[in-house]
C-alpha cells in the first residue's frame, strides 16, 4: 500500500537529499522535508506528551549550528544536553559509525565484539582504574543508575538496606534510577518507589557524617549537580565522603553522566580531584551524540558483586555504540579537544561575569550555569531560540549550556554578546505578563 503524496507531507527544506523507495511521507521524514507546523501537527498525533510541546523541529546539523524544518539556523549551545560532544555530524566519528554499521551493527551479548573489548580498555586506562576493575554497557545514564543501584543491593543485601543519595539530585527516569532522584514532582506519580532510598542535604558534610552508618549500602552523588543548574560539590565533601563510606564498608557510587569524558576540562571530575571510587556511571557525551551508557567498577571487590545472569542487557554494548564512543574519545585526545575547553570556558566565564543581568556564574569547562536577578530564565530561553540560540532553564532564575566541546572562542562571545538584549526581551514579557 502507497501513500497519497499530499501537500501536508511535502516541505521546503531538504535535509539528507533524496530517497526513494520508501513512500513519500517516510521519504519526507528520512530527508527531512516538511515545514515545522506540518511536523509539529503530526507530532501531536502520533507521539506521547511527555516532553510537552516541541520547541522547533530540527533536521540538519553541522559542528554546532543547527537548522530546522523552517531554515532558521541556530547555534547550538546545549548540545542535546550535554550529549552532542563534538557537536553534529562530525565527519570522523559519522565515517566510524558508518563504516562499523556496514561491517557488523548488532550481535547481542551472547556474544563480544573488538570495539566492545576496546573501549572498556580504553576507560578503564581513562579512569586509572586498579588491576581487577571492569566495565557494564548499557544505553543511557540512566540504564547505567540503575546498574549502579543493583550493585548497591548486591552489596548489601538485607543487612544494608539503605542507599544514600542527594537532594537536588538526578539520576534517571527507570525506577531505580528515580528513587535516586530527589526530585518530588518526578517521584510521585509513579510511587512507591523501590524502597530504601533516603536523600540527604547537598554539600553537608555533618548530615553525611550522620548518615553514612553500617546499615548504608552505598552513597550515590554526581560532582556536580546539572540538573539543579549546575551546583558542586566541594572537594572537602567528596573527600570526605571517600573517607566515611571506605570506614564504614559503604560503595561510594560518582553518578559522571553528564560530568564525566571531558565535560569540565578534565576526564572524570571526581578522579581528578583525587577521589577514586568504588564505581563511577558515564553516558551523555561518550558516544558523541550515539546512545550508550556504561559503568566502571574499581577494583575486584565491586566488579565482581554481579555475576552471570544477575543484569544484563540487550543492546549495551553494540559494536555500533562502542565504535562510536572509540571515535568520539580519540577525537577528544588527538585534537587537544579538553584544552578548548578550558579555554573556551574561560570566555564564558569573564563574559558573563561583566553583565549585570548576571548575579552568578558557576562555569565548570563547559557546564555552565548562570543566574539572573529576575525568575526570567525561561523567557531567556524563549528569547534566544528566536534570535537564534538554544540554551536551558533548570530554575527560574537559572540558565544552564552544555554545547559541543569543541565550541569556538568566537561562537561562545557570539552569545555573550546577545545575552543582554535577550534578557532585556525576557525581563519585558515578565513585566507584561505579570501586570496583564
Amino acid at each position: 500500500m502507497t501513500e497519497e503524496n499530499t501537500p501536508e507531507k511535502e516541505g521546503a527544506v531538504t535535509g539528507l537529499g533524496a530517497v526513494t523507495g520508501l513512500g513519500s511521507a517516510n521519504a519526507a521524514a528520512v530527508s527531512g522535508t516538511g515545514t515545522s507546523a506540518q511536523w509539529l501537527a503530526r507530532y501531536q498525533d502520533s507521539l506521547m506528551g511527555v516532553f510537552g510541546s516541541p520547541q522547533r523541529v530540527l533536521v540538519r546539523g553541522a559542528g554546532a549550528v543547527v537548522w530546522d524544518a523552517d531554515g532558521k539556523e541556530y547555534l547550538d549551545l546545549l548540545g542535546g544536553i550535554a550529549v552532542n560532544a563534538l557537536g553534529h555530524a562530525h565527519p570522523f566519528v559519522s565515517s566510524v559509525v558508518a563504516s562499523q554499521l556496514s561491517t557488523l551493527g548488532h550481535v547481542s551479548n551472547f556474544f563480544t565484539s573488538p570495539t566492545q573489548i576496546a573501549l572498556a580498555e580504553r576507560l578503564l586506562d581513562l579512569s586509572h582504574a586498579p588491576e581487577g576493575s571492569k566495565v557494564f554497557f548499557a544505553n543511557s545514564g540512566t540504564e547505567a543508575n540503575e546498574a549502579a543501584f543493583k550493585l548497591a543491593r548486591a552489596h548489601g543485601g538485607m543487612q544494608r538496606p539503605t542507599i544514600l543519595a542527594l537532594e537536588g539530585g538526578f539520576h534517571g527516569r527507570t525506577m531505580g534510577a528515580l528513587a535516586m532522584t530527589a526530585k518530588a514532582a518526578y517521584r510521585e506519580p509513579f510511587e512507591p518507589m523501590p524502597a530504601g532510598v533516603r536523600h540527604i542535604p547537598f554539600n553537608d558534610i555533618a548530615a553525611l557524617r550522620e548518615a553514612v552508618d553500617n546499615t548504608v549500602a552505598a552513597l550515590v552523588i554526581e560532582p556536580i549537580q546539572g540538573e539543579a543548574g549546575v551546583r558542586p560539590l566541594s572537594v572537602e565533601y567528596l573527600q570526605a565522603a571517600r573517607e566515611l563510606t571506605r570506614e564504614h564498608g559503604v560503595l561510594l557510587i560518582l553518578d559522571e553522566v553528564q560530568t564525566g569524558v571531558g565535560r569540565t576540562g578534565c576526564w572524570f571530575v571526581g578522579l581528578n580531584a583525587g577521589i577514586t571510587p568504588d564505581a563511577m556511571t558515564l553516558a551523555k557525551g561518550l558516544g558523541g551524540g550515539f546512545p550508550i551508557g556504561a559503568i566502571v567498577t574499581f577494583g575486584p571487590g565491586p566488579s565482581e558483586l554481579l555475576s552471570a545472569g544477575q543484569h544484563g542487557t540487550t543492546f549495551g554494548g553494540n559494536p555500533v555504540a562502542t565504535a562510536a564512543a572509540l571515535a568520539t574519545l580519540h577525537v577528544l585526545e588527538s585534537q587537544n579537544i579538553l584544552a578548548n575547553v578550558r579555554a573556551v570556558s574561560e570566555v564564558f566565564r569573564q563574559g558573563l561575569t561583566n553583565i549585570k543581568e548576571v548575579t552568578e556564574v558557576r562555569a565548570y569547562g563547559l557546564l555552565i550555569g548562570f543566574d539572573l536577578a529576575e525568575p526570567v530564565a525561561a523567557g531567556v530561553v524563549q528569547a534566544g531560540l528566536e534570535a537564534g540560540f538554544i540554551v536551558n532553564a533548570p530554575g527560574p532564575n537559572t540558565v544552564r549550556l552544555a554545547p559541543p566541546l569543541n565550541l569556538t572562542p568566537e561562537q561562545a562571545g557570539s552569545f555573550i554578546s546577545a545575552l543582554p538584549a535577550l534578557i532585556a526581551t525576557a525581563v519585558a514579557a515578565h513585566k507584561l505578563e505579570k501586570s496583564s
